[in-house]
């Protein structure tokens, strides 16, 4: 599929106190499921270094479809409940294109 319609996922996720390592083991068990999508191209998580609270998705899609399809998937389904009762700040997911 081309490039000009894959998509590009930004996630921000900041854990409550002391939930830190529960906020990312559950990161660590929805990415590699999430890997092996048909629609994935990538997808990584990250930790803050000066707030090791704050955690990062960053992930490609081949299509708007594709995530649509992700998002809804039971292992992406289980992560969203888990993780939402692990922040403490409301999540932030931003859809956006690949600017030239």
């Amino acid at each position: 599929m081309a490039k000009d319609s894959q998509i590009y996922i930004f996630g921000r996720f900041h854990a409550g106190p002391g939930q830190e390592n529960a906020l990312e083991a559950a990161l660590r068990e929805v990415i590699p499921p999430s890997r092996e999508e048909p629609g994935c191209v990538s997808i990584h998580a990250f930790r803050s270094i000066p707030d090791p609270q704050l955690f990062y998705i960053h992930s490609i899609w081949i299509s708007e479809a594709s995530f649509e399809i992700h998002a809804g998937l039971p292992h992406t389904v289980r992560f969203i409940e888990r993780m939402d009762s692990l922040v403490d700040q409301t999540r932030e997911v931003t859809r956006t294109k690949l600017m030239a």
